[in-house]
């Protein structure tokens, strides 16, 4: 159920031999990303529970739904871009659809992030999916 964006990060990932290499690509998918404009890192879509700054903003056109984000952690800003291309594009009522956990599962993201990263990372994906619903 993944988008195409988020296949192609997959396969990517099978051609890397180690965590290390994996860890660096996500951070240049991060680098990648546009910033997010500073009147839209305010109290309404900074997330809880991350150990670093995070917003998140979504809109929905069209009935897809898609979001921009900001960190200033690097790894996070990445970790965002993975967000993006697993849920950006889609129609919103699948976006609470999304099982996060095994589609980053399948990236092998659960094995290599600290706790607090890993709480982050739900964090977002809790924000993601409630934002839709709302949407929705």
């Amino acid at each position: 159920m993944a988008a195409a964006a988020f296949e192609e990060i997959v396969e990517d990932f099978e051609f890397m031999e180690d965590w290390e290499d994996r860890y660096r690509h996500v951070i240049d998918l991060g680098k990648a990303m546009e910033p997010l404009e500073d009147a839209l890192k305010v109290p309404a879509t900074k997330v809880d529970g991350c150990a670093s700054q995070v917003w998140l903003h979504a809109v929905v056109e069209g009935g897809r739904f898609r979001f921009d984000g900001d960190s200033d952690a690097m790894i996070v800003r990445g970790l965002i871009a993975v967000l993006r291309s697993l849920y950006n594009g889609l129609p919103v009522a699948e976006v609470p659809q999304v099982d996060a956990k095994a589609e980053l599962g399948r990236l092998g993201l659960n094995d290599h992030l600290s706790a607090q990263r890993s709480n982050g990372l739900r964090a977002m994906i809790e924000r993601i999916r409630e934002t839709a619903m709302a949407q929705a």
